[in-house]
């Protein structure tokens, strides 16, 4: 067991510094740190990330450099639990989104959106407006799927900084989303959260899979019935893999 900034419980699984916390936890470290942590990152990590992260020493870095890496995934949060850490729970990208923006109107937090498409981005906007009375939006963004120039980047983070948000939530996709986290660290304001599909989510294009499944850990499979050309490959890898490492890590953790 290791602690970072002293705040949480950390387990680390296949070299990534998995917080081991629970929802409300999360959410109580978020606002005791929320000013401290401008400019700073949040990554919602799952098996692919952490998978990649063993295979990568440079995404591996990428997720360490996070003030919090999240159990998104939950056989992440079965083998904290496993490993001595009772209170750790599965924290989603789209659950942390739904439960700060519930605290938004009351705590006046501001919000930024960078990554997916216009359309998206539109929707998305009429949903949270009609969800979440009072939130208050600042700012939207699509960027363009190619690199940026250094000339666009710096436009881009002058928008973000001049919007003076309190979370910048980033929808780009993994590893993409944590690598430009990283590469902004310390450059915007506003606390990065890496969110992957979480504004698909909460603007309907995505479903979320019954709570059964994700209870038993099996969202991964209904997300692939969803969208099985882009996925079928990254969970034919990553899933019977990360098994593997972390069943013969147990083993060497329980010595």
């Amino acid at each position: 067991m290791s602690e970072q900034n002293g705040a949480f419980p950390v387990c680390t699984i296949l070299g990534v510094n998995i917080a081991a916390v629970n929802m409300e936890e999360t959410l109580a470290i978020i606002d005791q740190n929320l000013s401290a942590w401008s400019g700073e990152y949040i990554c919602v990590s799952n098996v692919h990330t952490t998978v990649t992260a063993y295979e990568e020493p440079d995404y591996l870095a990428v997720q360490n450099g996070a003030v919090m890496a999240l159990p998104d995934g939950k056989p992440l949060s079965v083998a904290a639990r496993r490993r001595g850490f009772a209170g750790a729970d599965r924290v989603t990208g789209p659950d942390l989104m739904g439960e700060i923006f519930k605290l938004s109107a009351a705590r006046g937090y501001r919000h930024y959106f960078y990554g997916a498409s216009e359309d998206t981005l539109s929707v998305l906007r009429e949903k949270l407006l009609s969800r979440y009375p009072g939130i208050s939006i600042v700012g939207m963004v699509s960027p363009p799927f190619r690199p940026l120039t250094e000339e666009e980047d710096a436009e881009a983070v002058e928008r973000i900084n001049a919007a003076n948000a309190d979370f910048l939530w980033i929808g780009l996709g993994a590893p993409k989303q944590e690598k430009w986290m990283a590469a902004h660290k310390g450059r915007v304001r506003g606390l990065m959260i890496g969110v992957g599909a979480g504004f698909d989510f909460h603007a309907d294009k995505i479903k979320r899979a019954p709570r059964l499944m994700q209870k038993l850990s099996l969202e991964w499979l209904y997300r692939l019935m969803q969208d099985p050309k882009r996925l079928f490959r990254r969970y034919l890898h990553t899933n019977p893999k990360y098994l593997r490492l972390v069943k013969k890590e147990n083993k060497l953790y329980r010595k």
